[in-house]
Protein backbone atom coordinates (compact mmCIF):
# COMPACT_ATOMS: atom_id res chain seq x y z
CA UNK A 1 0.00 0.00 0.00
CA UNK A 2 0.98 3.52 -0.78
CA UNK A 3 1.83 5.81 1.99
CA UNK A 4 1.79 9.55 1.56
CA UNK A 5 3.86 11.66 2.95
CA UNK A 6 3.54 15.61 4.23
CA UNK A 7 6.38 16.16 2.24
CA UNK A 8 5.03 14.72 -0.98
CA UNK A 9 1.86 16.35 -0.35
CA UNK A 10 3.84 19.33 -0.75
CA UNK A 11 5.50 18.63 -3.79
CA UNK A 12 2.16 17.53 -5.30
CA UNK A 13 0.90 21.28 -4.34
CA UNK A 14 3.73 22.96 -6.61
CA UNK A 15 3.03 24.29 -10.11
CA UNK A 16 3.33 21.56 -12.72
CA UNK A 17 4.21 22.00 -16.41
CA UNK A 18 1.28 22.05 -18.20
CA UNK A 19 -2.33 19.89 -17.51
CA UNK A 20 -2.77 18.65 -14.67
CA UNK A 21 -5.08 15.05 -13.83
CA UNK A 22 -6.50 14.25 -10.57
CA UNK A 23 -7.96 11.32 -10.48
CA UNK A 24 -10.33 10.05 -7.06
CA UNK A 25 -12.30 7.27 -6.07
CA UNK A 26 -13.55 4.85 -4.02
CA UNK A 27 -11.83 1.18 -4.35
CA UNK A 28 -12.68 -2.64 -2.77
CA UNK A 29 -10.65 -4.20 -0.64
CA UNK A 30 -11.43 -7.62 -0.95
CA UNK A 31 -13.33 -10.23 -2.79
CA UNK A 32 -14.99 -10.49 -6.58
CA UNK A 33 -15.49 -6.80 -6.08
CA UNK A 34 -12.00 -5.87 -6.97
CA UNK A 35 -12.42 -6.38 -10.52
CA UNK A 36 -14.57 -3.26 -10.22
CA UNK A 37 -11.24 -0.80 -9.46
CA UNK A 38 -9.66 -0.98 -12.85
CA UNK A 39 -13.08 -0.69 -14.90
CA UNK A 40 -14.03 2.22 -12.43
CA UNK A 41 -10.35 3.95 -13.37
CA UNK A 42 -10.18 2.90 -17.10
CA UNK A 43 -13.69 4.84 -17.21
CA UNK A 44 -12.34 8.02 -15.36
CA UNK A 45 -9.62 7.39 -17.74
CA UNK A 46 -11.54 7.51 -20.97
CA UNK A 47 -13.37 10.37 -19.68
CA UNK A 48 -9.93 12.40 -18.99
CA UNK A 49 -8.93 12.05 -22.48
CA UNK A 50 -11.75 13.77 -23.72
CA UNK A 51 -11.58 16.83 -21.15
CA UNK A 52 -8.04 17.08 -22.29
CA UNK A 53 -9.55 17.21 -25.68
CA UNK A 54 -11.65 19.48 -24.79
CA UNK A 55 -8.74 21.74 -23.18
CA UNK A 56 -7.07 21.86 -26.95
CA UNK A 57 -4.68 19.20 -26.43
CA UNK A 58 -4.49 16.78 -29.62
CA UNK A 59 -5.75 13.41 -29.34
CA UNK A 60 -2.51 12.03 -29.77
CA UNK A 61 -0.91 14.31 -27.37
CA UNK A 62 -3.80 13.45 -24.51
CA UNK A 63 -3.13 9.51 -25.30
CA UNK A 64 0.68 10.10 -24.91
CA UNK A 65 -0.07 11.78 -21.42
CA UNK A 66 -2.21 9.18 -19.83
CA UNK A 67 -0.05 5.95 -21.45
CA UNK A 68 1.68 5.52 -18.13
CA UNK A 69 -1.68 4.38 -16.31
CA UNK A 70 -1.32 1.72 -18.65
CA UNK A 71 1.33 -0.17 -16.27
CA UNK A 72 -1.30 -0.68 -13.52
CA UNK A 73 -5.17 -0.95 -15.52
CA UNK A 74 -3.21 -4.50 -16.32
CA UNK A 75 -1.83 -5.13 -12.69
CA UNK A 76 -4.44 -7.99 -10.91
CA UNK A 77 -2.35 -8.29 -7.61
CA UNK A 78 -2.18 -4.62 -7.02
CA UNK A 79 -5.51 -3.97 -7.63
CA UNK A 80 -5.90 -7.01 -5.07
CA UNK A 81 -4.90 -5.29 -2.51
CA UNK A 82 -6.62 -2.10 -2.37
CA UNK A 83 -7.70 0.48 0.72
CA UNK A 84 -10.53 2.39 0.08
CA UNK A 85 -9.60 5.23 -1.72
CA UNK A 86 -7.45 5.25 -4.49
CA UNK A 87 -6.11 8.87 -5.77
CA UNK A 88 -3.86 9.52 -9.30
CA UNK A 89 -1.85 12.33 -10.31
CA UNK A 90 -0.69 13.09 -13.85
CA UNK A 91 1.02 15.33 -15.49
CA UNK A 92 4.12 15.16 -18.61
CA UNK A 93 6.70 15.27 -15.60
CA UNK A 94 4.82 13.72 -12.64
CA UNK A 95 2.77 10.12 -11.99
CA UNK A 96 1.61 9.51 -9.16
CA UNK A 97 -0.41 7.22 -7.56
CA UNK A 98 -2.16 5.79 -3.95
CA UNK A 99 -3.96 3.67 -2.35
CA UNK A 100 -5.30 5.38 0.84
CA UNK A 101 -7.25 4.72 3.56
CA UNK A 102 -9.58 7.86 2.89
CA UNK A 103 -13.29 7.30 1.26
CA UNK A 104 -12.70 9.10 -1.77
CA UNK A 105 -15.98 10.24 -3.76
CA UNK A 106 -15.60 9.76 -7.27
CA UNK A 107 -13.90 12.67 -8.59
CA UNK A 108 -11.77 13.88 -11.89
CA UNK A 109 -10.47 17.69 -12.13
CA UNK A 110 -8.27 18.97 -14.56
CA UNK A 111 -6.40 22.16 -14.49
CA UNK A 112 -3.04 23.67 -14.32
CA UNK A 113 -2.34 21.85 -10.55
CA UNK A 114 -3.30 19.42 -9.18
CA UNK A 115 -6.48 19.12 -6.93
CA UNK A 116 -5.55 17.70 -3.83
CA UNK A 117 -8.24 19.28 -1.26
CA UNK A 118 -9.58 15.28 -1.04
CA UNK A 119 -6.76 14.21 0.48
CA UNK A 120 -6.20 17.06 3.10
CA UNK A 121 -8.09 14.92 5.81
CA UNK A 122 -4.33 13.71 6.58
CA UNK A 123 -3.49 16.97 7.69
CA UNK A 124 -6.49 17.60 10.33
CA UNK A 125 -8.85 15.52 12.53
CA UNK A 126 -9.33 12.80 10.10
CA UNK A 127 -5.69 11.94 9.80
CA UNK A 128 -3.30 9.22 9.43
CA UNK A 129 -2.01 7.70 12.23
CA UNK A 130 0.00 4.19 13.09
CA UNK A 131 -0.73 1.56 15.31
CA UNK A 132 2.49 -0.85 16.32
CA UNK A 133 1.14 -4.06 17.89
CA UNK A 134 4.27 -5.44 19.68
CA UNK A 135 4.67 -8.71 21.71
CA UNK A 136 7.74 -10.69 21.81
CA UNK A 137 5.95 -13.50 19.26
CA UNK A 138 4.55 -10.75 16.78
CA UNK A 139 5.18 -7.12 15.22
CA UNK A 140 2.42 -5.70 13.33
CA UNK A 141 1.99 -2.03 11.73
CA UNK A 142 -1.86 -0.55 11.30
CA UNK A 143 -2.17 2.66 9.05
CA UNK A 144 -5.74 4.29 9.80
CA UNK A 145 -7.87 7.02 9.62
CA UNK A 146 -10.97 7.91 11.36
CA UNK A 147 -12.99 5.21 8.88
CA UNK A 148 -10.75 2.83 7.70
CA UNK A 149 -7.35 0.65 8.89
CA UNK A 150 -5.30 -1.69 7.10
CA UNK A 151 -1.78 -3.81 7.77
CA UNK A 152 1.34 -2.33 6.28
CA UNK A 153 3.91 -4.91 5.05
CA UNK A 154 7.14 -4.48 7.01
CA UNK A 155 10.31 -5.34 5.42
CA UNK A 156 13.52 -4.88 7.30
CA UNK A 157 11.61 -5.70 10.42
CA UNK A 158 12.05 -8.57 12.79
CA UNK A 159 8.91 -10.75 12.67
CA UNK A 160 9.40 -11.61 16.29
CA UNK A 161 11.91 -11.92 18.84
CA UNK A 162 13.39 -15.02 17.99
CA UNK A 163 14.27 -13.63 14.51
CA UNK A 164 16.02 -10.81 15.73
CA UNK A 165 18.00 -13.55 17.36
CA UNK A 166 18.70 -14.84 14.47
CA UNK A 167 20.20 -11.65 12.65
CA UNK A 168 23.37 -11.04 11.94
CA UNK A 169 23.33 -8.03 13.77
CA UNK A 170 21.68 -8.94 16.82
CA UNK A 171 23.95 -11.77 17.10
CA UNK A 172 27.16 -10.00 16.96
CA UNK A 173 25.34 -7.84 19.68
CA UNK A 174 25.01 -11.26 21.93
CA UNK A 175 28.08 -12.70 21.02
CA UNK A 176 29.60 -9.60 22.12
CA UNK A 177 28.10 -9.96 25.66
CA UNK A 178 27.71 -13.99 26.35
CA UNK A 179 30.55 -14.85 24.15
CA UNK A 180 28.08 -17.76 22.95
CA UNK A 181 26.73 -18.78 19.27
CA UNK A 182 23.50 -18.11 18.54
CA UNK A 183 23.18 -20.34 15.84
CA UNK A 184 24.38 -23.10 18.54
CA UNK A 185 22.05 -24.92 21.92
CA UNK A 186 22.42 -21.36 23.39
CA UNK A 187 20.38 -19.53 21.61
CA UNK A 188 17.55 -20.27 23.77
CA UNK A 189 18.89 -20.15 27.12
CA UNK A 190 20.31 -16.78 25.90
CA UNK A 191 16.56 -15.43 25.29
CA UNK A 192 15.72 -16.14 29.13
CA UNK A 193 18.96 -14.33 30.02
CA UNK A 194 20.66 -17.59 31.07
CA UNK A 195 23.58 -18.19 28.68
CA UNK A 196 26.98 -19.19 29.34
CA UNK A 197 29.78 -16.50 30.04
CA UNK A 198 27.88 -13.78 31.33
CA UNK A 199 23.85 -13.14 32.35
CA UNK A 200 22.14 -11.18 29.63
CA UNK A 201 18.92 -9.66 31.29
CA UNK A 202 15.86 -10.54 29.35
CA UNK A 203 15.00 -6.57 29.27
CA UNK A 204 18.41 -6.27 27.46
CA UNK A 205 17.19 -8.59 24.83
CA UNK A 206 14.04 -6.91 24.28
CA UNK A 207 15.55 -3.81 23.80
CA UNK A 208 17.64 -4.61 21.21
CA UNK A 209 14.36 -6.56 19.49
CA UNK A 210 12.95 -2.94 19.82
CA UNK A 211 16.11 -1.30 18.98
CA UNK A 212 15.96 -3.37 15.62
CA UNK A 213 12.17 -2.70 14.89
CA UNK A 214 12.93 1.09 15.61
CA UNK A 215 15.27 0.71 12.71
CA UNK A 216 13.29 -1.57 10.45
CA UNK A 217 10.61 1.17 10.92
CA UNK A 218 12.55 4.13 10.26
CA UNK A 219 12.18 3.77 6.23
CA UNK A 220 8.87 3.69 6.82
CA UNK A 221 8.26 6.53 8.93
CA UNK A 222 11.28 8.72 8.46
CA UNK A 223 9.14 11.62 6.63
CA UNK A 224 6.03 11.09 8.65
CA UNK A 225 3.95 13.50 11.30
CA UNK A 226 1.58 11.03 12.24
CA UNK A 227 0.99 9.86 15.41
CA UNK A 228 2.29 6.38 16.63
CA UNK A 229 -0.14 4.47 19.10
CA UNK A 230 1.54 1.38 20.76
CA UNK A 231 -0.12 -1.92 21.51
CA UNK A 232 1.18 -4.17 23.89
CA UNK A 233 1.65 -5.58 27.54
CA UNK A 234 2.07 -2.53 29.47
CA UNK A 235 5.99 -3.20 31.14
CA UNK A 236 6.84 -2.89 27.12
CA UNK A 237 6.11 0.38 26.75
CA UNK A 238 9.17 2.01 28.59
CA UNK A 239 11.45 -0.41 27.03
CA UNK A 240 10.29 0.37 23.58
CA UNK A 241 10.09 3.89 24.32
CA UNK A 242 13.81 3.67 25.09
CA UNK A 243 14.90 2.38 21.63
CA UNK A 244 12.41 4.79 19.43
CA UNK A 245 13.62 7.01 17.94
CA UNK A 246 9.96 8.56 16.44
CA UNK A 247 9.43 11.88 17.71
CA UNK A 248 5.64 11.45 17.30
CA UNK A 249 4.31 8.59 19.35
CA UNK A 250 1.95 8.88 21.93
CA UNK A 251 2.06 8.46 25.60
CA UNK A 252 -0.94 6.55 25.85
CA UNK A 253 -0.91 3.37 24.20
CA UNK A 254 -3.41 0.00 23.91
CA UNK A 255 -2.11 -2.22 27.19
CA UNK A 256 -2.50 -6.05 26.55
CA UNK A 257 -1.36 -8.97 24.26
CA UNK A 258 -2.47 -7.14 20.72
CA UNK A 259 -1.91 -11.19 19.22
CA UNK A 260 -5.28 -11.81 19.83
CA UNK A 261 -7.02 -8.70 18.33
CA UNK A 262 -8.14 -8.21 14.81
CA UNK A 263 -7.02 -4.80 12.99
CA UNK A 264 -10.72 -3.63 13.51
CA UNK A 265 -10.09 -4.21 17.18
CA UNK A 266 -6.77 -2.23 17.50
CA UNK A 267 -8.50 0.11 15.45
CA UNK A 268 -11.24 0.90 17.27
CA UNK A 269 -8.95 1.33 20.54
CA UNK A 270 -6.54 3.17 18.70
CA UNK A 271 -9.31 5.89 17.24
CA UNK A 272 -10.15 6.26 21.37
CA UNK A 273 -6.58 7.10 22.30
CA UNK A 274 -6.06 9.83 18.92
CA UNK A 275 -9.62 11.37 18.21
CA UNK A 276 -8.83 13.79 21.34
CA UNK A 277 -4.98 14.16 19.90
CA UNK A 278 -6.78 15.39 16.40
CA UNK A 279 -8.90 17.26 18.23
CA UNK A 280 -7.62 19.40 20.70
CA UNK A 281 -5.75 21.41 17.90
CA UNK A 282 -9.06 21.72 15.23
CA UNK A 283 -10.84 23.16 18.62
CA UNK A 284 -8.15 25.44 20.22
CA UNK A 285 -8.04 27.12 16.23
CA UNK A 286 -11.92 27.08 16.68
CA UNK A 287 -12.33 28.76 19.52
CA UNK A 288 -9.58 31.07 18.45
CA UNK A 289 -11.95 32.34 15.78
CA UNK A 290 -14.87 32.19 17.67
CA UNK A 291 -12.65 34.77 20.25
CA UNK A 292 -11.45 36.65 17.05
CA UNK A 293 -15.07 37.56 15.08
CA UNK A 294 -15.31 40.87 14.71
CA UNK A 295 -11.64 42.29 15.24
CA UNK A 296 -11.11 41.74 11.58
CA UNK A 297 -8.71 39.20 11.77
CA UNK A 298 -11.23 35.98 10.69
CA UNK A 299 -13.23 35.68 7.66
CA UNK A 300 -15.95 33.25 6.00
CA UNK A 301 -15.54 35.71 2.51
CA UNK A 302 -14.16 33.25 -0.06
CA UNK A 303 -12.30 36.27 -2.12
CA UNK A 304 -11.16 38.04 1.26
CA UNK A 305 -9.39 34.46 1.98
CA UNK A 306 -8.03 33.34 -1.53
CA UNK A 307 -6.40 36.71 -1.42
CA UNK A 308 -5.32 36.52 2.13
CA UNK A 309 -3.86 32.60 1.96
CA UNK A 310 -1.67 33.84 -1.30
CA UNK A 311 0.27 36.54 0.72
CA UNK A 312 0.59 34.18 3.62
CA UNK A 313 -2.02 35.78 5.92
CA UNK A 314 -3.62 32.81 6.76
CA UNK A 315 -2.79 31.05 9.82
CA UNK A 316 -5.78 28.64 10.49
CA UNK A 317 -8.06 27.86 7.72
CA UNK A 318 -11.14 25.43 7.67
CA UNK A 319 -12.39 24.28 4.29
CA UNK A 320 -15.17 22.15 3.70
CA UNK A 321 -14.56 18.76 1.80
CA UNK A 322 -16.51 17.40 -0.89
CA UNK A 323 -17.23 20.63 -2.23
CA UNK A 324 -15.64 22.87 -5.02
CA UNK A 325 -15.88 26.51 -5.88
CA UNK A 326 -14.72 26.80 -9.84
CA UNK A 327 -13.04 30.47 -10.13
CA UNK A 328 -9.59 31.46 -10.80
CA UNK A 329 -7.08 34.07 -8.85
CA UNK A 330 -4.90 36.64 -10.67
CA UNK A 331 -2.04 37.58 -8.39
CA UNK A 332 -1.04 40.55 -10.78
CA UNK A 333 -4.26 42.39 -10.01
CA UNK A 334 -5.28 40.35 -6.75
CA UNK A 335 -8.43 39.79 -8.04
CA UNK A 336 -10.64 36.90 -7.53
CA UNK A 337 -13.20 35.98 -10.37
CA UNK A 338 -15.72 33.81 -9.18
CA UNK A 339 -18.32 31.55 -11.61
CA UNK A 340 -21.09 28.62 -11.02
CA UNK A 341 -19.54 26.17 -13.81
CA UNK A 342 -15.63 25.56 -14.14
CA UNK A 343 -14.76 26.87 -17.46
CA UNK A 344 -11.35 26.22 -19.12
CA UNK A 345 -8.56 27.16 -16.99
CA UNK A 346 -10.68 27.54 -13.84
CA UNK A 347 -9.68 25.76 -10.94
CA UNK A 348 -11.00 24.71 -7.39
CA UNK A 349 -10.88 28.37 -5.09
CA UNK A 350 -10.60 26.45 -2.06
CA UNK A 351 -8.64 24.19 -3.20
CA UNK A 352 -6.08 26.52 -4.12
CA UNK A 353 -6.81 28.06 -0.84
CA UNK A 354 -5.68 25.54 1.26
CA UNK A 355 -2.82 24.56 -0.91
CA UNK A 356 -1.40 28.48 -0.45
CA UNK A 357 -2.09 28.23 2.96
CA UNK A 358 -0.33 25.24 3.72
CA UNK A 359 2.77 26.17 1.31
CA UNK A 360 2.88 29.23 3.66
CA UNK A 361 2.93 27.48 7.16
CA UNK A 362 -1.04 27.64 7.80
CA UNK A 363 -2.59 25.33 9.47
CA UNK A 364 -5.51 23.68 7.02
CA UNK A 365 -8.76 21.72 8.88
CA UNK A 366 -10.53 19.78 6.04
CA UNK A 367 -13.74 18.95 7.86
CA UNK A 368 -17.24 18.29 6.88
CA UNK A 369 -19.26 21.34 5.57
CA UNK A 370 -21.23 21.73 8.68
CA UNK A 371 -17.91 21.96 10.58
CA UNK A 372 -17.18 24.94 9.05
CA UNK A 373 -17.19 27.80 10.92
CA UNK A 374 -19.95 30.29 10.03
CA UNK A 375 -21.38 27.63 7.51
CA UNK A 376 -19.30 29.08 4.62
CA UNK A 377 -17.20 26.89 2.68
CA UNK A 378 -14.47 28.19 4.03
CA UNK A 379 -13.61 30.13 6.79
CA UNK A 380 -9.92 31.58 7.97
CA UNK A 381 -8.03 33.12 11.24
CA UNK A 382 -5.72 35.85 9.63
CA UNK A 383 -1.70 36.23 11.32
CA UNK A 384 -2.71 40.12 11.05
Amino acid sequence: MNTLSKDELKTLMQKQKGLCVSIFMPTHRAGAETQQNPIRLRNLLRKAEDRLIESGLRAQEAEELLKPTQEILGNGLFWRRQSDGFAMFLSSDVFKYYSLPLDFRELLVITDRFHIKPLLPILSGDGQFHVLALSQNQVRLLQGTRQSVNEVDLEGVPKNLADALQSDIFGKQLRSHTGASVGGGDRSSMFHGQGAGTEVPKKDNILRYFKLIDKGLYELLRDKREPLVLAGVDYLFPIYKEANSYPHILDEGITGNPEGLSAEELHKEAWAVVHPHFQKAQEEAISLYMQSAGTGLTSSDVEEIVQAAYHGRVGSLFVAVGLQQWGAFDPDSNEVHLRQKAEPGDEDILDFAAIQTFLNGGDVYAVRPEKVPDNAPMAAVFRY
